[in-house]
């Protein structure tokens, strides 16, 4: 018989087995990498929770994290009386919950500038902007404590930076620090809506002074209204094939500054004859621009020697504002750290704001009068002892066309240093003498702000691409086609104007700009193209007008002999004609300067594009210009690369340039300095 009892207990001893075997704590399986990786780098900057490390430290603490979020002030104090909680995981820690709160206050109504509607009552908007700038004040204290608990993680501990350089955790209290520099400045900015340079931040009991001495942007602009702002590091041009950046230590802003000359295309421009010799009102030529658009890093740290606990403790901070173009690291500590930057945001910013190519297309048919002059734009705030590449669009384009160029140059840190770019904008209808002259004296008066004893001023590299190849040729030639131009014109008329009048003489007798000592040709058609002489071009051709500024203006010079009627008229005939007419092989333009060859001792190469699978330099074409127009003799090299017109805008292009600008620095010796 059997044993009811033995059965039970051998019953419960199985039933003790199964439930300790399914209340097992700990199991193992494998994970997706990429949430491995996430879960081990992510912080609050990338996700709404705060890092792996921060919740472990607080699960440790025996604190919930939510509450921790909403009161870090009260969180971090208790952490602070946990003596098993070592000094980096407190410091960092601390950092994250500060941040957190930050940007959670500004995910909140109170903090965002749009609820004040005009159309509620006074009472209501009163009441909402004192919330509003509550919220702001409360936002501002939080960031800089988070830039307080990650400076002294990085820079007041046992271990210094370089002993954790393999650490995710370092680099995600740099980004915690990076980030609350960023959001502090601009909620600050916000905050107070200053329109002059900043030079003090105050915070309840917190001060940061702004230190300028090593922006050489800025400090000699103190007054200078600034029109914006902002950091840069999340900013993303759709128009860059990529975005060029530094990274290192510190915040990327940009600065856009105010620009009282409107010298952007914004209004009509006069149409001015003799621009060399022309007093312009208050002595500003508003077709000659500095950098408005400026990068720039900001870092944050004691204004004097601090111990962690004055760090921590509200001791005097300074914000020091670094032109990334001029300084790569900076000295903190007694050690020195590479400088973040964003090259690209300045460059991304001046293009979306200018809306260039459309300006090019309007003025090419004359529905633009503001591009009747050509502007020249300088890419980032002088710099002596950069030397200076200009570039010349061609026709119906603008400078747009140099847009991977621009971004490769200073994506290339020996260039970047090297080299400051300055981009012409020119109205491609205009006669190409005329814009030869025009683009000539704009350029002369960019150098004319250059000291002469600097760097910058010469062994400058001009490159042009198509019509701009043109104009580049003449600009650095030696040439006198007056007579030549008599005998093409064969009108009597205008006979005595050119061979008595100065202004005919200033646009027939050319002599290259001393600044250059080299150049680049890409698809330029110095003896024209029969692809604008085509039908379609023809009719293209004939709604292409001259402006009626320039066309007044020149009229008016000619002191009544010839009045505008009449030069109306003789539009499209001989030397007056717009700048697709001059581009045709037979045009008489072509005719007097196709054998036009630079000045002697420059250096000059060509590149052009082949569409065909030919090496036949009689059948070598780009689609628009052949072989035989685009060549020059004595060229120091020439680069056939396949491809079409735009041969500027692909890799091969511009890695050739590249090359080219290296080598003039080798040659200059200047890539050791």
């Amino acid at each position: 018989m059997t044993n009811p009892l033995k059965n039970l207990a051998i019953f419960s001893m199985l039933s003790t087995a199964l439930f300790n075997t399914g209340c097992q704590v700990v199991s193992v399986k494998q994970q997706a990498l990429n949430v491995s990786i996430a879960n081990e780098r992510e912080s609050i900057i990338s996700r709404n929770k705060l890092s792996e490390a921060s919740l472990n430290v607080l699960s440790m603490a025996g604190k919930d994290p939510k509450f921790c979020t909403d009161n870090p002030n009260e969180c971090v104090t208790d952490l602070h009386q946990i003596p098993e909680i070592q000094d980096e995981i407190l410091l960092s820690t601390a950092s994250e919950l500060y941040l957190a709160k930050a940007q959670a206050l500004a995910d909140t109504s109170s903090c965002k500038k749009s609820l004040l509607i005009s159309h509620r009552s006074q009472e209501k908007q009163a009441l909402e902007l004192e919330n509003y700038q509550k919220c702001l004040d409360e936002q501002l204290s939080m960031l800089d404590k988070s830039i307080r608990y990650s400076y002294a993680y990085l820079f007041k501990t046992e271990r210094k930076p370089e002993d954790r350089i393999f650490d995710n955790r370092q680099v995600q209290i740099r980004d915690f620090y990076n980030q609350a520099i960023a959001k502090l400045v601009q909620s600050y900015t916000e905050r107070h809506s200053p329109k002059e340079t900043i030079h003090e931040l105050k915070m309840g009991d917190s001060v940061y002074k702004v230190n300028y001495e090593n922006s050489h942007m800025l400090k000699s602009k103190t007054g200078e209204s600034i029109e914006q702002l902002a950091p840069s590091y999340n900013l993303n041009f759709s128009g860059l094939r990529s975005i060029t950046r530094r990274d290192g230590f510190g915040s990327e802003f940009l600065f856009e500054l105010s620009d009282d000359k409107k010298n952007d295309l914004g209004e009509k421009t006069k149409y001015i004859v003799d621009p060399l010799n022309y007093q312009y009102p208050e002595g500003i030529n508003p077709n000659l621009h500095t950098a408005r658009y400026l990068a720039t890093t900001i870092t944050a740290e004691p204004s004097k020697p601090a111990t962690k606990e004055d760090v921590l403790n509200q001791t005097e901070f300074q914000l020091k504002i670094f032109n990334p173009y001029l300084y790569d690291q900076t000295e903190i500590e007694n050690k020195t750290y590479p400088l973040a930057a964003n090259f690209s945001a300045p460059y991304g910013s001046w293009l979306a704001a200018n809306n260039l190519n459309k300006a090019a297309y309007l003025s090419l048919i004359d529905r633009d009068q503001n591009l009747t002059m050509p502007h020249l734009y300088m890419l980032e705030p002088y710099n002596p002892n950069k030397k200076v590449v200009v570039l010349v669009h061609g026709l119906a384009s603008s400078p747009e066309a140099w847009i991977r160029l621009t971004n490769d140059i200073m994506g290339d840190s020996i260039l970047r240093d090297h080299y400051q770019i300055w981009q012409v904008f020119y109205s491609t209808n205009m006669p190409i003498l005329e814009s030869r002259y025009q683009i000539n004296a704009i350029i002369q008066q960019g150098f004319e702000l250059v000291d002469p004893q600097d760097s910058a001023y010469k062994d400058a590299v001009l490159v042009g691409h198509s019509m701009g190849g043109i104009i580049a040729r003449l600009l650095v030639s030696k040439a006198d086609i007056k007579n030549k131009a008599i005998e093409v014109v064969n009108n009597k008329k205008y006979e005595a104007q050119i061979e008595t009048d100065p202004l005919f003489q200033a646009r027939l007798n050319m002599e290259p700009i001393p600044n250059f000592s080299r150049a680049i040709f890409l698809s330029a058609p110095h003896r024209g193209t029969s692809y604008a002489d085509r039908w379609f071009t023809l009719a293209l051709r004939k709604i292409i007008r001259l402006p009626g500024a320039f066309l007044s203006a020149f009229a008016d010079t000619l002191q009544g002999e010839i009045n505008i009627k009449d030069l109306s008229k003789d539009i499209n005939h001989g030397l007056i004609q717009n700048g697709p007419s001059d581009l045709s092989k037979n045009s008489d333009f072509t005719k007097i300067t196709k054998d036009i060859q630079p000045y002697k001792e420059l250096k000059f190469h060509s590149i052009m594009g082949n569409i065909t699978k030919s090496s036949d330099p009689s059948v070598i074409t780009d689609g628009i210009v052949p072989y035989t127009s685009a060549h020059l003799d004595n060229a120091l090299s020439e680069k056939i690369i396949h491809g079409g017109h735009s041969i500027q805008e692909t890799p091969e292009a511009v890695l050739e340039l590249r090359r080219i600008l290296h080598l003039h620095l080798d040659e200059l010796k200047l890539k050791s300095k």
